[in-house]
Protein backbone atom coordinates (compact mmCIF):
# COMPACT_ATOMS: atom_id res chain seq x y z
CA UNK A 1 0.00 0.00 0.00
CA UNK A 2 1.52 3.30 -0.94
CA UNK A 3 2.24 5.97 1.61
CA UNK A 4 -0.15 8.74 2.58
CA UNK A 5 1.27 12.24 1.61
CA UNK A 6 -0.40 15.54 2.85
CA UNK A 7 -1.89 17.84 -0.02
CA UNK A 8 -2.84 21.78 0.27
CA UNK A 9 -6.24 22.33 -1.40
CA UNK A 10 -8.29 25.43 -2.26
CA UNK A 11 -11.85 24.91 -2.62
CA UNK A 12 -15.46 25.58 -2.81
CA UNK A 13 -18.18 24.69 -0.87
CA UNK A 14 -21.75 24.23 -2.02
CA UNK A 15 -22.66 27.83 -0.40
CA UNK A 16 -19.97 29.06 -2.58
CA UNK A 17 -17.49 30.04 0.08
CA UNK A 18 -13.92 29.67 -0.57
CA UNK A 19 -12.02 27.21 1.61
CA UNK A 20 -7.97 26.35 2.09
CA UNK A 21 -6.80 23.74 4.36
CA UNK A 22 -4.81 20.36 4.05
CA UNK A 23 -5.73 16.73 2.97
CA UNK A 24 -3.65 13.38 3.77
CA UNK A 25 -4.47 11.08 0.76
CA UNK A 26 -2.15 8.23 -1.98
CA UNK A 27 -2.16 11.17 -4.84
CA UNK A 28 -3.58 14.05 -5.57
CA UNK A 29 -6.54 12.50 -7.71
CA UNK A 30 -7.48 10.52 -4.43
CA UNK A 31 -7.30 14.02 -2.89
CA UNK A 32 -9.45 15.72 -4.74
CA UNK A 33 -12.39 12.23 -5.05
CA UNK A 34 -12.50 13.20 -1.06
CA UNK A 35 -12.92 16.45 -1.18
CA UNK A 36 -16.05 16.41 -3.75
CA UNK A 37 -17.20 13.46 -1.08
CA UNK A 38 -17.46 16.32 1.56
CA UNK A 39 -19.55 18.53 -0.95
CA UNK A 40 -16.59 20.80 -1.91
CA UNK A 41 -15.09 21.59 -5.67
CA UNK A 42 -11.54 21.47 -5.76
CA UNK A 43 -9.83 24.24 -7.43
CA UNK A 44 -6.24 23.28 -6.35
CA UNK A 45 -4.76 20.42 -4.78
CA UNK A 46 -1.07 19.93 -4.85
CA UNK A 47 1.98 19.20 -2.70
CA UNK A 48 2.81 23.04 -2.02
CA UNK A 49 0.34 25.96 -1.53
CA UNK A 50 -0.27 28.20 -3.92
CA UNK A 51 -0.73 31.99 -3.03
CA UNK A 52 -3.61 33.41 -4.21
CA UNK A 53 -3.75 30.99 -7.62
CA UNK A 54 -5.76 28.06 -8.75
CA UNK A 55 -4.12 27.00 -11.47
CA UNK A 56 -0.52 26.30 -12.28
CA UNK A 57 0.07 28.29 -15.57
CA UNK A 58 2.58 28.45 -18.11
CA UNK A 59 4.57 31.68 -17.98
CA UNK A 60 3.62 33.88 -20.71
CA UNK A 61 5.05 37.15 -22.12
CA UNK A 62 2.72 39.36 -20.54
CA UNK A 63 1.20 40.20 -17.43
CA UNK A 64 -1.89 41.11 -18.56
CA UNK A 65 -2.87 38.07 -20.49
CA UNK A 66 -1.82 35.93 -17.60
CA UNK A 67 -4.57 37.67 -15.55
CA UNK A 68 -7.44 37.11 -18.29
CA UNK A 69 -6.40 33.25 -18.35
CA UNK A 70 -6.57 33.30 -14.75
CA UNK A 71 -9.97 35.32 -14.72
CA UNK A 72 -11.27 32.64 -17.62
CA UNK A 73 -10.19 29.48 -16.25
CA UNK A 74 -11.57 30.44 -12.56
CA UNK A 75 -15.02 31.80 -13.68
CA UNK A 76 -15.19 28.44 -15.64
CA UNK A 77 -14.26 25.92 -13.10
CA UNK A 78 -16.87 28.16 -10.54
CA UNK A 79 -19.96 28.89 -12.54
CA UNK A 80 -19.65 24.69 -14.12
CA UNK A 81 -19.27 23.85 -10.46
CA UNK A 82 -23.13 25.49 -9.99
CA UNK A 83 -21.41 28.74 -7.90
CA UNK A 84 -23.54 31.66 -8.63
CA UNK A 85 -22.23 34.47 -10.93
CA UNK A 86 -21.98 37.18 -8.66
CA UNK A 87 -20.31 34.71 -5.90
CA UNK A 88 -17.58 33.35 -8.96
CA UNK A 89 -16.46 37.10 -9.62
CA UNK A 90 -15.96 37.50 -5.78
CA UNK A 91 -14.03 34.48 -5.39
CA UNK A 92 -12.24 35.08 -8.37
CA UNK A 93 -11.13 38.74 -7.45
CA UNK A 94 -10.04 37.74 -3.88
CA UNK A 95 -7.74 35.01 -5.16
CA UNK A 96 -6.54 37.69 -8.22
CA UNK A 97 -2.53 38.13 -7.30
CA UNK A 98 -2.25 41.49 -9.61
CA UNK A 99 -3.79 44.29 -7.57
CA UNK A 100 -4.58 46.44 -10.79
CA UNK A 101 -6.84 43.80 -12.59
CA UNK A 102 -8.20 42.73 -8.94
CA UNK A 103 -9.61 46.27 -8.93
CA UNK A 104 -11.24 45.19 -12.73
CA UNK A 105 -13.00 42.46 -11.31
CA UNK A 106 -14.26 44.25 -8.80
CA UNK A 107 -15.74 46.78 -11.06
CA UNK A 108 -17.38 44.20 -13.09
CA UNK A 109 -19.01 42.62 -9.83
CA UNK A 110 -20.32 46.25 -8.83
CA UNK A 111 -21.65 47.00 -12.58
CA UNK A 112 -23.70 43.73 -12.55
CA UNK A 113 -25.25 44.23 -9.24
CA UNK A 114 -26.11 47.63 -10.40
CA UNK A 115 -28.18 45.38 -13.17
CA UNK A 116 -25.63 45.27 -16.41
CA UNK A 117 -25.12 42.40 -18.29
CA UNK A 118 -21.68 40.09 -18.08
CA UNK A 119 -20.77 41.31 -21.55
CA UNK A 120 -21.37 45.07 -21.28
CA UNK A 121 -19.66 44.70 -18.11
CA UNK A 122 -16.75 43.47 -19.74
CA UNK A 123 -17.20 45.50 -22.83
CA UNK A 124 -16.27 48.75 -20.32
CA UNK A 125 -12.64 46.90 -20.27
CA UNK A 126 -11.33 47.16 -23.20
CA UNK A 127 -7.94 46.57 -22.62
CA UNK A 128 -8.23 43.22 -20.66
CA UNK A 129 -11.36 42.22 -22.62
CA UNK A 130 -11.80 41.53 -26.78
CA UNK A 131 -14.71 42.19 -28.70
CA UNK A 132 -14.59 38.07 -29.38
CA UNK A 133 -14.18 37.95 -25.17
CA UNK A 134 -17.13 40.13 -25.15
CA UNK A 135 -19.15 38.88 -27.98
CA UNK A 136 -18.39 34.58 -26.69
CA UNK A 137 -19.99 35.86 -23.22
CA UNK A 138 -23.23 37.82 -25.29
CA UNK A 139 -23.86 34.81 -26.47
CA UNK A 140 -23.63 32.40 -23.30
CA UNK A 141 -25.93 34.91 -21.45
CA UNK A 142 -28.37 34.70 -24.73
CA UNK A 143 -28.64 30.93 -24.21
CA UNK A 144 -27.94 30.69 -20.80
CA UNK A 145 -24.40 28.28 -21.17
CA UNK A 146 -21.85 31.01 -19.66
CA UNK A 147 -19.93 27.47 -17.94
CA UNK A 148 -19.54 25.75 -21.04
CA UNK A 149 -18.69 29.71 -23.08
CA UNK A 150 -15.91 30.58 -20.12
CA UNK A 151 -14.90 26.66 -20.83
CA UNK A 152 -14.06 27.62 -24.68
CA UNK A 153 -12.37 30.57 -23.84
CA UNK A 154 -10.31 29.33 -21.85
CA UNK A 155 -9.20 27.02 -24.19
CA UNK A 156 -8.50 29.35 -26.34
CA UNK A 157 -6.73 32.01 -24.54
CA UNK A 158 -4.38 28.99 -23.68
CA UNK A 159 -4.08 27.76 -26.83
CA UNK A 160 -3.60 31.20 -28.25
CA UNK A 161 -0.53 32.16 -25.43
CA UNK A 162 0.73 29.14 -25.91
CA UNK A 163 1.65 29.53 -29.88
CA UNK A 164 2.76 32.74 -29.02
CA UNK A 165 4.60 31.76 -26.33
CA UNK A 166 6.70 29.30 -28.52
CA UNK A 167 6.93 31.69 -31.45
CA UNK A 168 8.56 34.32 -28.90
CA UNK A 169 10.91 31.58 -27.35
CA UNK A 170 12.06 30.43 -30.63
CA UNK A 171 12.79 33.24 -31.94
CA UNK A 172 14.94 35.03 -28.95
CA UNK A 173 17.73 32.60 -29.55
CA UNK A 174 18.37 33.40 -33.70
CA UNK A 175 18.28 37.44 -31.79
CA UNK A 176 20.44 37.14 -29.52
CA UNK A 177 22.78 35.57 -31.52
CA UNK A 178 22.84 38.42 -34.17
CA UNK A 179 23.59 41.07 -31.77
CA UNK A 180 26.10 39.07 -30.25
CA UNK A 181 27.58 38.80 -33.52
CA UNK A 182 26.97 42.08 -34.33
CA UNK A 183 28.82 43.25 -31.01
CA UNK A 184 32.11 41.27 -31.65
CA UNK A 185 32.35 42.64 -34.86
CA UNK A 186 31.82 46.06 -33.51
CA UNK A 187 34.18 44.98 -30.62
CA UNK A 188 37.17 43.92 -33.18
CA UNK A 189 36.71 46.88 -35.75
CA UNK A 190 36.40 50.09 -32.84
CA UNK A 191 38.96 48.64 -29.91
CA UNK A 192 40.92 45.58 -31.46
CA UNK A 193 42.12 46.93 -35.37
CA UNK A 194 42.79 50.24 -33.66
CA UNK A 195 45.65 49.07 -31.55
CA UNK A 196 47.03 46.76 -34.25
CA UNK A 197 47.13 49.68 -36.45
CA UNK A 198 49.81 51.53 -34.22
CA UNK A 199 52.04 49.25 -35.96
CA UNK A 200 51.85 50.62 -39.27
CA UNK A 201 52.58 54.46 -38.11
CA UNK A 202 55.95 53.65 -39.85
CA UNK A 203 55.65 55.34 -43.19
CA UNK A 204 58.53 53.02 -45.16
CA UNK A 205 55.47 49.92 -44.19
CA UNK A 206 53.84 48.65 -47.39
CA UNK A 207 50.14 47.80 -46.20
CA UNK A 208 48.78 45.07 -47.46
CA UNK A 209 45.14 45.59 -49.48
CA UNK A 210 42.93 43.41 -47.21
CA UNK A 211 44.55 44.75 -44.01
CA UNK A 212 44.45 48.56 -45.60
CA UNK A 213 40.60 47.59 -46.14
CA UNK A 214 40.78 46.77 -42.94
CA UNK A 215 41.88 49.35 -40.90
CA UNK A 216 39.64 51.94 -43.05
CA UNK A 217 36.61 50.06 -41.89
CA UNK A 218 38.25 50.12 -38.65
CA UNK A 219 38.67 54.15 -39.09
CA UNK A 220 34.97 54.63 -40.26
CA UNK A 221 33.86 52.70 -37.52
CA UNK A 222 36.09 54.34 -34.54
CA UNK A 223 35.22 58.06 -36.11
CA UNK A 224 31.55 57.58 -37.25
CA UNK A 225 30.44 55.06 -34.92
CA UNK A 226 27.88 57.83 -33.34
CA UNK A 227 26.80 58.80 -36.31
CA UNK A 228 25.80 54.96 -37.65
CA UNK A 229 23.74 54.99 -34.04
CA UNK A 230 22.09 57.79 -35.30
CA UNK A 231 21.01 56.67 -38.45
CA UNK A 232 20.17 53.25 -37.26
CA UNK A 233 17.84 54.94 -34.39
CA UNK A 234 16.55 57.57 -36.82
CA UNK A 235 15.67 55.14 -39.27
CA UNK A 236 13.86 53.00 -36.86
CA UNK A 237 11.54 55.99 -35.66
CA UNK A 238 10.79 56.98 -39.23
CA UNK A 239 10.27 53.18 -39.91
CA UNK A 240 7.74 53.03 -36.86
CA UNK A 241 6.06 56.03 -37.59
CA UNK A 242 5.28 54.73 -41.48
CA UNK A 243 4.16 51.32 -40.49
CA UNK A 244 1.97 53.20 -38.02
CA UNK A 245 -0.43 54.37 -40.68
CA UNK A 246 -3.14 52.66 -42.18
CA UNK A 247 -0.62 52.73 -45.87
CA UNK A 248 2.41 51.67 -44.39
CA UNK A 249 0.91 49.34 -42.03
CA UNK A 250 -0.43 47.16 -44.96
CA UNK A 251 2.63 48.18 -46.97
CA UNK A 252 4.63 46.61 -44.00
CA UNK A 253 2.18 43.50 -43.70
CA UNK A 254 2.59 42.40 -47.13
CA UNK A 255 6.00 42.88 -47.26
CA UNK A 256 6.42 40.33 -44.32
CA UNK A 257 4.24 37.64 -46.18
CA UNK A 258 6.10 37.65 -48.74
CA UNK A 259 9.85 36.94 -46.74
CA UNK A 260 10.98 33.67 -47.78
CA UNK A 261 10.73 31.03 -45.17
CA UNK A 262 9.69 33.79 -42.28
CA UNK A 263 6.30 34.66 -44.56
CA UNK A 264 5.09 31.04 -44.60
CA UNK A 265 5.27 31.03 -40.37
CA UNK A 266 3.36 34.22 -39.93
CA UNK A 267 0.90 33.32 -42.83
CA UNK A 268 0.33 29.90 -41.03
CA UNK A 269 0.19 31.60 -37.73
CA UNK A 270 -2.55 33.78 -38.61
CA UNK A 271 -4.75 31.14 -39.93
CA UNK A 272 -4.33 29.18 -37.00
CA UNK A 273 -5.46 32.52 -35.09
CA UNK A 274 -8.41 33.11 -37.17
CA UNK A 275 -9.46 29.47 -37.27
CA UNK A 276 -9.44 28.79 -33.45
CA UNK A 277 -11.16 32.34 -32.86
CA UNK A 278 -13.95 30.97 -35.64
CA UNK A 279 -14.26 27.73 -33.78
CA UNK A 280 -14.84 29.26 -29.96
CA UNK A 281 -17.10 31.88 -31.69
CA UNK A 282 -19.23 29.30 -34.91
CA UNK A 283 -19.32 26.75 -31.53
CA UNK A 284 -21.16 29.22 -29.53
CA UNK A 285 -23.97 30.02 -32.42
CA UNK A 286 -22.11 33.36 -32.92
CA UNK A 287 -23.72 34.27 -36.45
CA UNK A 288 -21.10 33.73 -39.16
CA UNK A 289 -20.73 37.04 -40.59
CA UNK A 290 -20.29 38.72 -37.35
CA UNK A 291 -17.96 36.09 -36.12
CA UNK A 292 -15.46 36.46 -39.53
CA UNK A 293 -15.60 40.74 -38.23
CA UNK A 294 -14.92 39.47 -35.34
CA UNK A 295 -11.96 37.25 -35.70
CA UNK A 296 -10.45 39.77 -38.34
CA UNK A 297 -9.94 41.99 -35.04
CA UNK A 298 -7.92 40.04 -33.73
CA UNK A 299 -5.61 39.25 -36.79
CA UNK A 300 -2.31 41.10 -36.70
CA UNK A 301 -1.70 40.48 -40.42
CA UNK A 302 -3.98 43.70 -41.60
CA UNK A 303 -4.14 42.42 -45.14
CA UNK A 304 -4.98 39.12 -44.10
CA UNK A 305 -7.68 40.59 -41.56
CA UNK A 306 -8.88 42.93 -44.78
CA UNK A 307 -9.43 39.99 -46.79
CA UNK A 308 -12.02 38.30 -44.40
CA UNK A 309 -14.28 41.83 -45.33
CA UNK A 310 -14.42 39.81 -49.33
CA UNK A 311 -15.06 36.81 -47.24
CA UNK A 312 -17.90 37.93 -45.12
CA UNK A 313 -19.32 39.64 -48.34
CA UNK A 314 -19.58 35.91 -50.16
CA UNK A 315 -21.28 35.01 -46.96
CA UNK A 316 -24.16 37.54 -47.20
CA UNK A 317 -24.23 36.64 -50.91
CA UNK A 318 -25.12 32.70 -50.24
CA UNK A 319 -21.94 31.81 -51.13
CA UNK A 320 -20.77 29.72 -47.76
CA UNK A 321 -17.58 30.71 -46.64
CA UNK A 322 -15.07 28.31 -48.37
CA UNK A 323 -15.09 29.77 -51.64
CA UNK A 324 -14.87 33.54 -50.87
CA UNK A 325 -12.02 32.10 -48.54
CA UNK A 326 -10.29 30.18 -51.43
CA UNK A 327 -10.74 33.62 -53.65
CA UNK A 328 -8.88 35.66 -51.25
CA UNK A 329 -5.40 33.62 -51.62
CA UNK A 330 -4.96 34.80 -48.34
CA UNK A 331 -4.59 31.74 -46.73
CA UNK A 332 -3.22 28.21 -47.23
CA UNK A 333 -5.15 25.97 -49.77
CA UNK A 334 -6.27 23.65 -47.47
CA UNK A 335 -7.75 25.68 -45.12
CA UNK A 336 -10.52 26.17 -47.76
CA UNK A 337 -10.68 22.48 -48.56
CA UNK A 338 -11.39 21.44 -45.00
CA UNK A 339 -13.89 24.28 -44.64
CA UNK A 340 -15.78 22.87 -47.65
CA UNK A 341 -15.99 19.61 -45.67
CA UNK A 342 -17.54 21.36 -42.77
CA UNK A 343 -19.53 22.83 -44.80
CA UNK A 344 -21.01 19.90 -46.38
CA UNK A 345 -21.14 17.84 -43.18
CA UNK A 346 -22.73 20.28 -40.79
CA UNK A 347 -19.56 20.64 -38.41
CA UNK A 348 -18.11 24.07 -39.68
CA UNK A 349 -16.63 24.48 -35.88
CA UNK A 350 -15.47 21.45 -35.83
CA UNK A 351 -13.37 21.77 -38.45
CA UNK A 352 -12.19 25.27 -37.42
CA UNK A 353 -11.13 23.91 -34.23
CA UNK A 354 -9.35 21.44 -36.70
CA UNK A 355 -8.09 23.30 -38.81
CA UNK A 356 -7.04 25.92 -35.68
CA UNK A 357 -4.98 22.27 -34.62
CA UNK A 358 -3.27 22.17 -38.17
CA UNK A 359 -2.12 24.91 -38.70
CA UNK A 360 -0.85 25.49 -35.00
CA UNK A 361 1.67 22.54 -36.13
CA UNK A 362 2.56 23.39 -38.87
CA UNK A 363 3.52 27.07 -37.64
CA UNK A 364 6.00 25.43 -34.93
CA UNK A 365 7.30 23.50 -37.83
CA UNK A 366 8.18 26.65 -40.35
CA UNK A 367 9.35 28.62 -37.16
CA UNK A 368 11.82 25.57 -36.13
CA UNK A 369 12.83 25.72 -40.03
CA UNK A 370 13.42 29.00 -39.90
CA UNK A 371 15.57 29.02 -36.95
CA UNK A 372 17.66 25.80 -38.59
CA UNK A 373 18.44 27.93 -41.52
CA UNK A 374 18.65 31.30 -40.23
CA UNK A 375 20.98 30.23 -36.90
CA UNK A 376 23.83 28.75 -39.42
CA UNK A 377 23.64 32.03 -41.70
CA UNK A 378 24.31 34.28 -38.29
CA UNK A 379 27.21 31.73 -37.61
CA UNK A 380 28.53 31.57 -41.06
CA UNK A 381 28.17 35.34 -41.66
CA UNK A 382 30.24 35.74 -38.17
CA UNK A 383 32.99 33.47 -39.58
CA UNK A 384 33.40 34.99 -42.67
CA UNK A 385 33.98 38.41 -40.80
CA UNK A 386 35.83 37.52 -37.92
CA UNK A 387 38.38 35.23 -40.34
CA UNK A 388 38.58 38.02 -42.92
CA UNK A 389 39.95 40.05 -40.28
CA UNK A 390 42.08 37.71 -38.72
CA UNK A 391 43.35 36.84 -42.09
CA UNK A 392 43.94 40.61 -42.51
CA UNK A 393 46.36 40.84 -39.90
CA UNK A 394 47.83 37.41 -40.50
CA UNK A 395 48.97 39.18 -44.04
CA UNK A 396 50.30 42.68 -42.15
CA UNK A 397 52.43 40.31 -39.60
CA UNK A 398 53.75 38.46 -42.77
CA UNK A 399 54.21 41.35 -44.71
CA UNK A 400 56.78 43.11 -42.10
CA UNK A 401 59.35 41.96 -43.76
CA UNK A 402 58.77 44.31 -46.99
CA UNK A 403 59.77 47.22 -45.17
CA UNK A 404 62.24 49.54 -47.30
CA UNK A 405 65.77 49.52 -45.72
Amino acid sequence: MAAEATFHYRAVSSDGKSRTGVITAADSRTAARELRRQGLTPLHVGAEEKKGLSFEMPSFGGSRRKDILFFTQELSTLINSGVPLDRALTITGELTVNPKFRSVSGEILRAIKGGKSLADSLKAHPTYFSDLYVNMVRAGEASGSLGMVFERLSGFERSRDELRSYIATSMAYPAVLAAVGAGSIFVLLDFVVPRFASVFNDGRMKIPTPTLIMLEASKIVHDWAWLVALVIVGTVVLFRMYTATPAGRLWWDRTRLGIPVLGDAMRKAETSRFARAMSTLVGNTVPLVQSLDIAAGILNNKVMANSLRDVAQGVKRGEGISQPLARTKMFPPLAAHLLTVGEETGKLDVMFGRMADIYEEETRAAVKRFTSIFEPLVILAMGLIVGALVLSMLIAITSINDVAI
